[in-house]
């Protein structure tokens, strides 16, 4: 996740960014993801609608902020490695094959 969530976003473009986000904000009691409302109102308004302090806004972003860059961080470089080293081994296979003709190893098989 380059840029940071704010306060100030909207909620829907927030779960669109980030989508463990929805997880965090219900858990902070803001059920209402969803409903058409988060497409126009921000996360502190929405907050401040279920009755969040300040403190529990901002506690809220730093939580959205930390998983997304968890995630960001874990996911991609392991992801590249790990094809890279499968590819290795499998060409590392198809090297050590012995080298018959087609029909002959059909005809082996016979």
């Amino acid at each position: 996740m380059a840029d940071k969530i704010t306060k100030d976003m909207k909620i829907a473009d927030i779960v669109e960014k980030c989508p463990d986000s929805a997880q965090i904000m219900m858990e902070q009691g803001m059920h209402c993801i969803g409903c058409h409302v988060s497409a126009v109102e921000t996360l502190e308004q929405g907050a401040k609608g279920h009755g969040m302090s300040d403190e529990d806004i901002d506690s809220m972003v730093e939580k959205i902020n930390t998983i997304g860059e968890k995630k960001t961080e874990s996911s991609e470089p392991e992801k590249e490695e790990t094809k890279e080293t499968e590819f290795e081994e499998e060409e590392t296979e198809i090297i050590e094959e012995p080298k018959k003709g087609f029909f002959k190893r059909i005809l082996d098989k016979l």
